[in-house]
């Protein structure tokens, strides 16, 4: 091992990468760090618990992304929470408990709104300490850029356990170029610089998928595994998809799927039963808490409150649902087609709104496809990125708005183990496509939502119920 291999294991090559990407996200926030976002929804969460409260103690400081619940007071004394819709009878209310019932205009003495928020609520736990001290001033960009330095780091040593167990031949410095893909690389580099309750979710979430993927290498750490599964869906809804690697991992070590095959003749292999069951009850024990916290605010275990967005596109929620075919053919596009807009003069690059594909913010993604050796791993990792990614893929939203296609960066990770246990050589073309990607990355960090010449609302899927 020559000197700088034994940097790079050592706790200072840890901080040797935390500090870089810390800089370089400190660098392209620019102004953003002067106060908080203007969506720093969990900071509301936050304070709203410490005083005692599910929702919003007062008006939102703006409407974006707002769960919002009508309450009407009727002469006949009844008080009822819930919605009108706008695909009905403009008289049928919706309340959050029981049936749906009409309500003439002539009927209500007084109407209010209660606002919740309705993200998943594991970043606004996290900024508990932070909010008791500095309130709603709480600067929610500064927190999440300090958070993201720490991922880059935390999937160093990710691989690097790949590469001591044996599933990848990888150098230090061919793990360190992997690290650079997803902190420079990806849509991940534009995410830690905003704040905004949606970027700062992306980035914790990625945390919680970095610990998963620790934990679940060969069914090691059952319950760790369940709990950082959980945790991932209390940040990120899609991330409670990622199971699979788990699953798959411990039928190998434990017998294998031949073994399985076999299963009224031998009976479950030696210690299944009890890895699954351990990681489900630590999955399960997080899950109970947010069914709560939902039945709690919405009346129903199962209403997590995005039902109750107050967004443009609210009719499209109520004629498709949240989740639905309809919305396939959109996000596959946003994900794997989009391109920006070049033009002759400046500013010569315009990128929509609806964002950029995948191939054009991180093109070295191609390589998963075309791997040098067939891992043991690589079955189990393309499952749980199809398992992950479905949810985003049918969902109402395609990210709108955002620079490249953000949700990707709910299973970047896997991909990039992909690429690790793959072990194609990195040759000198993907390292020129990194350094392309980086510079790509770079551009959006300090342009998105800043300057606004480099962009344009995309018009190629109209809003609405389309």
């Amino acid at each position: 091992m020559n000197r700088f291999e034994r940097l790079f294991s050592s706790v200072w090559g840890l901080a040797i990468i935390y500090v870089v990407f810390l800089g370089a996200y400190l660098g392209a926030s620019d102004g953003r760090l002067r106060q908080h976002s203007a969506y720093n929804h969990f900071v509301y969460l936050a304070d709203g618990w410490l005083h005692g409260r599910l929702d919003l103690a007062a008006s939102p400081p703006n409407e974006n992304d707002w769960a919002r619940v009508e309450v009407l007071h009727l002469k006949d004394g009844r008080t009822l929470k819930g919605q009108f819709r706008s695909n009905g009878p403009t008289d049928r209310f919706y309340p959050l408990h029981g049936p749906s019932l009409t309500v003439n205009s002539d009927e209500i003495t007084s109407r209010s709104w209660i606002r919740y928020v309705s993200f998943p609520p594991l970043p606004a736990v996290l900024m508990l300490p932070f909010v008791a001290i500095r309130h709603l001033a709480f600067n929610d960009v500064l927190f999440t850029v300090i958070w993201a330095a720490f991922n880059p780091a935390l999937l160093f040593l990710l691989l690097r356990k790949l590469q001591r167990r044996g599933y990848s031949k990888r150098s230090v410095a061919d793990d360190l170029w992997l690290t650079v893909l997803l902190g420079a690389g990806s849509v991940y580099f534009y995410s830690s610089v905003l704040g905004q309750v949606w970027y700062t979710a992306h980035v914790v979430a990625v945390t919680c998928v970095i610990a998963y993927a620790w934990t679940a290498i060969e069914a090691s750490r059952p319950v760790l595994a369940g709990l950082f599964v959980g945790l991932g869906f209390a940040t990120r809804t899609p991330l409670g998809f990622m199971f699979p690697l788990f699953f798959f991992e411990a039928v190998r070590v434990t017998g294998g799927w031949d073994r399985l095959r076999r299963l009224r003749r031998e009976g479950l292999p030696a210690g299944l039963l009890g890895k699954c069951l351990r990681f489900s009850l630590a999955a399960g024990a997080v899950l109970a808490v947010l069914l709560t916290h939902n039945y709690l605010r919405f009346g129903k275990f199962y209403v997590f409150g995005h039902e109750y967005l107050n967004i443009a596109w609210q009719d499209r929620i109520q004629k498709w649902g949240l989740f639905n075919l309809h919305f396939l053919s959109r996000n596959l596009a946003c994900a794997l087609v989009l391109l920006p807009r070049v033009l002759a003069q400046y500013p010569y690059v315009k990128v929509g709104a609806h964002g950029m594909s995948l191939l054009v913010t991180s093109p070295n993604l191609a390589y998963t496809v075309a791997p040098a050796e067939r891992s043991p791993l690589a079955r189990g990792l393309w499952i749980t990125i199809l398992f992950t990614a479905l949810p985003s893929l049918l969902y109402q939203n395609s990210g709108y708005i955002q620079f490249g296609y953000r949700f990707s960066l709910d299973y970047m990770v896997f991909f990039i183990m992909l690429l690790s246990v793959g072990n194609r050589r990195l040759t000198l073309l993907w390292k020129a496509l990194l350094v392309l990607a980086v510079a790509v990355n770079l551009f959006g960090a300090i342009t998105f939502d800043h300057w606004t010449q480099f962009s344009y609302d995309d018009s190629f899927f109209p809003h609405g119920n389309n």
